[in-house]
C-alpha cells in the first residue's frame, strides 16, 4: 500500500532522471484513512530517515496540516507532534490515483492501494 512512510522513500528511476526526481507528486488520488497502532519508539526511530520537507509537502497535497514546517528537537518531541507524524506516516493510505515525476513526468500509477513501479525496458 502506498503510505506517506513508503511514499518518502520513491524517486523515479528512468533512465537519465536523476535531478528534481523527489518527490514524486500524486495526482488524482483517492485516500482512505485506517488506524494504526502508535508506537512512539519506532516513530523517533523512523525521523531521521525522513525527507521532511518533502513529506510535509505530500502531506499539505493531501489536504493534511498537521505537521510543522519543521520538526522539534528529539528533546521537544511530544505525545500531540508524534501521534501527528504517525497520522501522516502510516495512517494515510493512497488507494488509487498516480504518482508522477516532476522532472520527466513518467506516471507511476496506483490500484488497488499498490504502485506500479516497474518499467518499460526503454525507460531502464
Amino acid at each position: 500500500m502506498v503510505r506517506l512512510i513508503t511514499h518518502n522513500l520513491l524517486a523515479c528511476h528512468v533512465r537519465g532522471c536523476t535531478t528534481n526526481n523527489f518527490p514524486l507528486a500524486f495526482k488524482d488520488v483517492e485516500i482512505q484513512l485506517r488506524e494504526a497502532e502508535f508506537n512512539q519508539d519506532f516513530l523517533r526511530g523512523f525521523l531521521p530517515k525522513l525527507e521532511w520537507r518533502a513529506l510535509v509537502d505530500t502531506a499539505k497535497s493531501l489536504n493534511d496540516q498537521s505537521l510543522p514546517d519543521t520538526p522539534p528537537a528529539p528533546e521537544q518531541m511530544d505525545t500531540e507532534f508524534l501521534k501527528a507524524l504517525h497520522h501522516v506516516l502510516l495512517e494515510i493510505h493512497v488507494e488509487e490515483g498516480a504518482m508522477v515525476c516532476a522532472n520527466c513526468g513518467h506516471v507511476y500509477p496506483i490500484s488497488n492501494g499498490i504502485p506500479n513501479m516497474l518499467l518499460q525496458e526503454h525507460e531502464l
